[in-house]
């Protein structure tokens, strides 16, 4: 029996070795860019974005008079379905767990700036071969837009600049518990001086819920749920500030250390973007989700809580404390 058990812990070890090795020598692989204009942030008018129509606005909504089912779609843990809408359109139907927080989440950090998938949610949905849904989240695949590779955390045009710590902080902030380097896309879209590449954030649908109990390898997703509205309202997001660096609450996530170098100065820029959206944006973004008015209300309020926690870690009294 012990010679069997020893086998068995040998042949772990040897499948875990061989695991690592090949993600080392995967991970030595050089990245080649794409030539185009790589954006990530753009500053814009943040109080006048609509967070209820999102990235899309109202011209891109999907016609839902007519909807052709064209292939499920493969890849990734949730269930896909790439249709057709009465316009002409294509979308790639998401429904689930992930379809709520997904659409929100976009919006928000699309209503600072950063660069974003189209998505907006669909309450019930049915797709003719298929079957009905509730809570879809719909995201465009326009015709003038080339999918591209993944970005990875580590290596991208961005790495150090206040644009990039700031995505990460909000992470925590959204509570994503997916921050991984295949839910990341760049997109190739003709701008005004030629190519661009929008870095986005593709798959925002682990957010808004509650992290893991820990933070073991492998074992660290244990606990954690997405899209519970009351879980993120009691969520710590701000440990403390330490040596002049912000202290994320990341239990629970797989952080690589990608937390571990965001300065004050950093984290009041993410700030100073925050304050400028209005209460009524935070509910426009939460109502296009199809959260109930209760839930939009605690939603709300639970962004503002963690709007202020930023402003206590960032505050001036407490940069000089720590410089």
């Amino acid at each position: 029996m012990y010679r069997r058990l020893y086998r068995q812990i040998l042949f772990l070890v040897v499948v875990a070795l061989l695991h690592g090795a090949a993600f080392a020598q995967k991970s030595k692989i050089s990245y080649t860019r794409p030539s185009g204009t790589a954006i990530l942030w753009q500053p814009v008018n943040v109080a006048n974005r609509d967070l209820f129509s999102g990235p899309g606005g109202d011209e891109m909504k999907p016609d839902l008079s007519s909807i052709t089912f064209i292939k499920r779609e493969t890849g990734g843990h949730n269930k896909k379905y790439r249709i057709k809408d009465g316009s002409g359109r294509i979308w790639v139907a998401k429904p689930g767990t992930e379809a709520r927080a997904e659409t929100a989440a976009v919006r928000i950090s699309w209503g600072l700036g950063y660069m974003s998938e189209i998505n907006y949610l669909v309450p019930t949905l049915t797709i003719p071969g298929v079957g009905t849904f509730k809570n879809v989240r719909l995201e465009a695949r326009p015709e003038n837009v080339e999918r591209l590779d993944e970005w990875k955390w580590k290596d991208n045009p961005f790495v150090g600049t206040n644009e990039f710590q700031g995505l990460k902080i909000l992470q925590m902030f959204l509570n994503n518990n997916d921050v991984i380097d295949i839910n990341n896309k760049i997109l190739k879209v003709d701008g005004p001086n030629g190519p661009e590449l929008h870095y986005v954030i593709s798959d925002l649908g682990s957010t808004f819920g509650k992290r893991g109990n820990n933070s073991l390898p492998i074992f660290y997703r244990f606990g954690r749920r997405n899209d519970s509205p009351e879980k993120w309202s009691k969520s710590s997001f701000i440990k403390g500030v330490k040596n002049g660096k912000i202290i994320l609450s990341t239990k629970g996530v797989k952080n690589r250390g990608l937390y571990k170098d965001i300065t004050i100065a950093q984290g009041r820029w993410l700030y100073d973007l925050l304050t400028q959206v209005r209460d009524e944006q935070w509910h426009d973004a939460f109502r296009a989700a199809n959260y109930s008015p209760a839930e939009v209300d605690l939603l709300t309020a639970a962004a503002k809580r963690r709007i202020s926690e930023l402003e206590r870690a960032t505050g001036e009294r407490v940069a000089v404390q720590k410089e």
